[in-house]
């Protein structure tokens, strides 16, 4: 119905889509969408943004309601640390944040992850690693030169995602650098499986989506460029 009544007619139809991800909570794997960003992403004419935090979500729902044409709006369920102060933020369709600046390696993350991203590069500081962490909200369409900018500033990047890491947005940060920056790359999210029920934190565990999940693969990347 999106594909053939919505995107294929390029109607300006905006779509707000809630429980992205596993780390909803307990609704278990019927309810947990983990595919959306990919299907979404591939179907010509859509525009995918994932937002943060509430400042991002308000700056997202408005660039949508600006843009013509149709726009996937993907939103978790629980509640997220606050990355933006309010009126702080210049968002952009098309264009990524860096949140945090750094030297040795890029975390590119959205949604649930921007947050963990942060604290992860936190923790890496104190090991000698300065990690940018960029937050991605528009996955679709997505900030080309940025990507490639930080890949060649850094030599190796990291994306995490509260999605599969088949086709979500590692498969589309892997496109530009394939395409146009050849970069060692670590991809954090859920391997190709459907969720479960569980408490937030423990579907984090479960699934590879923890801080210290990022820190690991950071560190792997790192290792990977030298």
């Amino acid at each position: 119905q999106i594909r053939n009544g919505i995107a294929y007619p390029n109607c300006n139809v905006k779509i707000g889509a809630t429980h992205g991800g596993v780390l909803i909570g307990a609704d278990g794997g019927s309810h947990q969408c983990v595919e959306d960003i990919s299907l979404m992403r591939t179907i010509p004419n859509m525009t995918v943004l994932s937002p943060c935090d509430t400042e991002e979500t308000f700056a997202c729902v408005r660039a949508a309601l600006e843009w013509e044409g149709p726009v996937y709006l993907r939103f978790g369920r629980l509640g997220t640390p606050d990355i933006y102060e309010k009126g702080a933020l210049k968002f952009e369709i098309g264009k990524g944040q860096v949140v945090l600046d750094g030297g040795d390696a890029a975390i590119i993350a959205v949604g649930d992850m921007v947050s963990r991203s942060l604290e992860a590069a936190g923790r890496l500081r104190a090991a000698g690693i300065h990690a940018a962490v960029i937050d991605m909200a528009s996955i679709k369409p997505i900030d080309a030169d940025l990507v490639c900018t930080y890949a060649r500033k850094t030599g190796c990047v990291v994306t995490a995602e509260d999605h599969n890491v088949m086709g979500g947005l590692g498969g589309a940060v892997a496109e530009v650098l394939a395409g146009a920056c050849p970069t060692p790359m670590e991809f954090v999210g859920v391997k190709d499986q459907f969720g479960r029920s569980g408490a937030p934190q423990e579907l984090a565990m479960l699934y590879g989506l923890t801080v210290e999940a990022i820190e690991e693969a950071v560190k792997k990347a790192v290792g990977r460029k030298r």
